[in-house]
């Protein structure tokens, strides 16, 4: 059941994204971000924790569960820290996954040419 819920979970999440960029005239990296916000937004309200759960991985790997991921990571930081936990929390929980990112980009970059679409 778990493979299936983080199935449908995160294929509904996607499916939202594809529509977002049929129907709208947002660009990605605005449809990415309100990703990451969104996920920030429902962990404040308690919303994202009940999907995480039920979801699993297609909740906690696409770029909600990231906000999500920061949103935590602030929340417990402020606990232990007051409010100086506010501006190093979220970096300190996402600090795994903006790694992976910046080294996956630097591998590509160095494997293939980069350059501007033409």
């Amino acid at each position: 059941m778990a493979y299936l819920n983080a199935f449908l979970c995160g294929g509904l999440l996607c499916a939202v994204g594809q529509i977002l960029i049929d129907r709208t005239r947002l660009t990605p990296a605005c449809i990415l971000t309100g990703y990451v916000v969104a996920g920030v937004f429902l962990s404040a309200v308690g919303l994202y924790q009940p999907l995480a759960d039920w979801g699993g991985a297609g909740a906690t790997v696409p770029l909600t569960g990231f906000g999500h991921a920061l949103a935590k990571g602030v929340e417990k930081s402020v606990a232990e820290q007051g409010w100086l936990g506010a501006l190093t929390g979220g970096l300190s929980a996402a600090a795994g996954g903006i790694t992976t990112a910046v080294v996956s980009a630097v591998v590509m970059a160095l494997i293939f040419k980069p350059g501007d679409k033409r």
